[in-house]
């Protein structure tokens, strides 16, 4: 008789959003496949005594590889959303909101990505104003007007 497995331990409700840009006001968004299919950046759950700003860069190799050649600064902004009830089975019974910390990784240009195959199906480089319109969450939108406004400031 085999023994059972452990159950999948539970997520915490704090994650990281990184959003990767380039000087050329170049967007990256990855495609995720499940629970249904949509366009973000790259984001991911603290493990357990993780920090944000270690999550942050454990997250970005993870999903795309990338270990160096760019700068990855927190913006100081941290959102609190309600957890999409296709996720909620994976957070302890009574956990409905998520906090998340928004990172920037800022590239020269845009570069190939190693996709993780089991989150990420492809990705792409899209102009900034054309990714705002194509993320699925409401946190990562903001995040990216957040970053279109800031870089029309420097510009400025």
């Amino acid at each position: 008789m085999t023994p059972p497995t452990p159950a999948r331990p539970y997520r915490r409700p704090e994650s990281v959003l990184v959003v990767v840009y380039t000087a050329s006001r170049e967007v990256l968004l990855l495609h995720r496949q499940r629970p249904f299919e949509f366009w973000q950046s790259i984001t991911g759950s603290l493990l357990p005594g993780e920090t944000h700003e270690l999550a942050a860069p454990r997250e970005l190799a993870e999903e795309t590889g990338f270990l160096d050649n760019g700068t990855l600064t927190y913006t100081g902004v941290s959102r609190v959303f309600v957890i999409d009830p296709r996720w909620r089975d994976r957070y302890p019974p009574g956990v409905f909101e998520n906090v998340e910390y928004e990172w920037r990784f800022r590239l020269d240009e845009p570069r190939d990505v190693t996709l993780s195959p089991s989150e990420h199906s492809a990705f792409t480089w899209l102009p900034l104003e054309e990714a705002i319109g194509r993320v699925w969450s409401w946190t990562n939108r903001e995040a990216l007007e957040d970053l279109a406004r800031d870089l029309a400031f420097d510009l400025a």
